[in-house]
């Protein structure tokens, strides 16, 4: 007699379940551009969004806790010329975010803990490097102050965002890239490109050290993602247009660990991974419905565990870091699906009986601290994240002061236009004096003058107060009745 045996799993019966509607995020104008991001970014403390904005590109900001209907006023952040592309919270500050554009920029934000009270147009610092748009943006995970950026110019960027100045440039790819993803400790990066190669770069050697062409036969974009012990977690279409995720070994790109046909259809599959839980959600564009799958060690390596369903197609997803969730409920993960005019939260949940900490679901997760600076990375150092107990839950720290320093600062400003101060004044001629302080005093203007060069009593001290101070007179009280007193003066000092 035969017995199925059932994978023993923890999270074999994880369920998705919408919050309620006014616990959502209604009336918010998601972004029509055609660009495969998720436009959406979430922290602990914030929601952010890229939003329709004429003029320009922008992104909404709201504090988690502002739900409900949006106001069709709410101050925008809006310092982007062009369409705004991707946007994505500090790992290391919850009130830091980065945002790239179509007009050949990325910037650094600054967020108030309190909501916008208006537009902010100001970013902390503009990274200028790329020649065209930047759509791909992402903070290293243990560095402080480390982002990288890339653009339509194929070129990758690593930044210092604390002194606004490119750190690392590299030019490998010959077409488009798709997607970037750091490894755990932030030593390696994959990338997924037009030429329909997989790449695994070290940016600090500026070199790529393992590639694999095709890991998906179709042609159309692919997606990859590092896990934690240092796989690559991939998503493409067959040589028919079907959708497909591979596992795949950096060190032995030969032959995939696993490969999975799940579907056909046309939208890219945007994954998104826990590296607590081994599990990766797979959010298909234009798709109503979210898949969650396990990695383990055991064969076949991805084990599918549910797929959660709605009405609406999304159009962009956010995924809640770790520190973010409710360990009262046993909630293990949080998305917030974009449509049309709202955002969705869901919540991801383990059922269990007790209300006590499920030490199990919650193994320590990597917190808020940078593990190294900027420069000890770049010298080679690497270190994984520092962990944080999420016994208690997680309570954000309150806003710290983000400070650049940058170096030749006056040299790399561009020159502006001056207006002319009360200082600089004093070098000026004294008819020159009076066009700056009214447009209106040309008559007094040509009176002075004249008194200046004509007047032959002009050195006598006392006609020369009495015609010096005249024209200020008639400056402020020019009337009719005091324009007949000129040729009376002009005859005073003829005498």
């Amino acid at each position: 007699m035969s017995r199925s045996i059932v994978r023993q799993s923890k999270f074999r019966h994880v369920f998705g379940q919408t919050v309620k509607a006014e616990q959502g995020y209604d009336d918010i104008r998601v972004s029509k551009v055609t660009w495969d991001s998720s436009f959406c970014a979430v922290n602990p403390k914030f929601l952010a969004v890229i939003v329709e904005s004429s003029g320009g590109g922008a992104f909404l900001v709201l504090p988690l806790s502002k739900s409900g209907r949006v106001d069709k006023n709410y101050p925008l952040v809006n310092g982007h010329s062009g369409p705004v592309l991707d946007i994505d919270w500090c790992p290391h500050d919850d009130n830091i975010l980065a945002s790239c554009s179509e007009d050949t920029t990325a910037m650094v934000w600054q967020i108030p803990d309190h909501s916008l009270t208006r537009p902010l147009s100001d970013p902390v610092v503009v990274l200028e490097g790329h020649s065209k748009r930047v759509g791909i943006l992402t903070w290293h995970p243990t560095a402080r102050n480390i982002l990288l950026t890339a653009g339509s110019d194929n070129l990758i960027i690593v930044w210092n965002v604390g002194t606004g100045e490119p750190l690392i440039t590299m030019d490998d790819h010959p077409d488009l890239i798709y997607s970037i993803s750091w490894n755990r400790n932030g030593s390696l990066f994959c990338t997924t490109c037009k030429d329909r190669r997989l790449r695994v770069c070290d940016p600090r050697k500026r070199d790529v050290v393992a590639e694999r062409l095709a890991p998906h036969e179709g042609i159309r974009p692919m997606r990859a993602i590092f896990t934690k012990d240092g796989n690559i977690f991939t998503t493409g279409f067959t040589r028919m247009s079907q959708r497909e995720l591979g596992l795949w070994d950096p060190t032995n790109f030969e032959e995939p660990i696993a490969l999975l046909e799940l579907d056909t259809s046309n939208g890219v599959m945007l994954p998104y991974y826990d590296a607590d839980a081994s599990m990766v959600y797979l959010c298909g564009k234009g798709d109503s419905s979210i898949r969650y799958f396990e990695i383990t060690d055991e064969p076949p390596y991805v084990h599918y565990l549910s797929t959660f369903s709605s009405k609406e197609p999304q159009r962009g997803m956010g995924f809640m870091p770790k520190r973010g969730v409710d360990v009262t409920k046993c909630e293990i993960a949080r998305l917030f699906k974009l449509l049309d005019k709202k955002c969705e939260p869901i919540t991801m949940t383990v059922p269990r009986k007790s209300d006590l900490f499920q030490d199990d679901l919650y193994p320590d997760t990597a917190g808020p601290e940078p593990a190294m600076e900027p420069e000890e990375w770049l010298n080679g150092r690497d270190e994984d994240p520092i962990l944080v107990s999420m016994r208690g839950g997680y309570v954000p720290p309150k806003s710290r002061e983000f400070k650049v320093s940058k170096k030749n600062v006056l040299e790399s400003r561009p020159t502006t236009r001056r207006s002319v101060s009360t200082m600089e004044t004093n070098n000026l001629p004294l008819p020159s004096l009076f066009w700056f302080i009214s447009p209106s005093c040309s008559l007094s203007l040509t009176y002075f003058s004249s008194l200046f060069f004509l007047c032959p009593k002009f050195s006598d001290p006392h006609h020369c107060l009495y015609s010096f101070l005249l024209p200020f007179f008639l400056l402020f009280f020019l009337r009719p009745s005091s324009l007949s007193c000129l040729g009376g003066c002009w005859r005073s000092c003829r005498i």
